[in-house]
């Protein structure tokens, strides 16, 4: 889990949560991001692990589908700029971009915590399968390396500290079994803070690194 507050300039809420290998389970996976109370982007989903995913996202795709019907402005579409749908995400993401601040308490959190209830019912209710671990950590090596290559905060967090240490921050704490590529982090989102290299106008110095909390014991 990650969270970066520069007051209302930039606010960054990451957080990845893997169930136990044990578990053949999805990876709950949580974005929200906030810029001059104006600018506002929230990613928030059960995303698979594996390829084929029909027989896996039955599992769980029921569950979530008259939560995210609640709320339409959460049904936006990403750009395939930075992600391909068709891997690693659920017909049920919740995904919004908007401008408008009453979204965030009256359809964001909400669905939020709705989300991350139930895929703690769901962990709950599963069994426990030993025989799948070495399975499930390969396919969320697959997920990591995955995300690490294209999640656009790593252009942010470039922008604020550097590419050198948005790199080790992306491989060596939010995607730490990820294998590094070759290329530098992903470009930011059009208004993630501007360009690599240079700080958002009117950002903070660069003195601080995002709060971090260890995901896996």
């Amino acid at each position: 889990m990650t969270y970066y507050d520069a007051g209302d300039n930039t606010q960054v809420f990451n957080a990845v949560w893997y169930p136990d290998p044990e578990y053949n389970l999805p990876i709950l996976g949580i974005d929200i991001l906030a810029f001059n109370r104006k600018k506002y982007l929230a990613i928030v989903d059960f995303q698979p692990i594996h390829d084929e995913e029909e027989d896996h996202a039955a599992r769980y795709e029921h569950l979530l589908k008259p939560i995210k019907e609640k709320y339409d402005a959460l049904k936006g579409r990403m750009s395939s700029k930075f992600y391909d749908e068709t891997q690693h995400f659920s017909q049920q993401m919740l995904f919004a971009r908007f401008d408008d601040e009453e979204i965030v308490s009256r359809d964001l959190f909400p669905a939020f915590q709705s989300y991350v209830q139930t895929h703690l019912e769901l962990i709950q209710s599963s069994e426990r399968r030993p025989e799948d671990v070495k399975m499930v950590l390969e396919s969320q090596k697959d997920y990591d390396t995955y995300s690490a290559e294209r999640d656009p905060a790593a252009g942010l967090f470039a922008a604020m500290f550097g590419a050198e240490w948005a790199e080790d921050f992306v491989h060596d704490f939010l995607f730490s079994m990820s294998e590094k590529t070759e290329g530098g982090p992903p470009p930011s989102m059009p208004f993630m803070g501007g360009p690599p290299g240079g700080a958002p106008a009117g950002a903070p110095p660069r003195t601080g690194a995002p709060e971090q909390q260890h995901r896996r014991p």
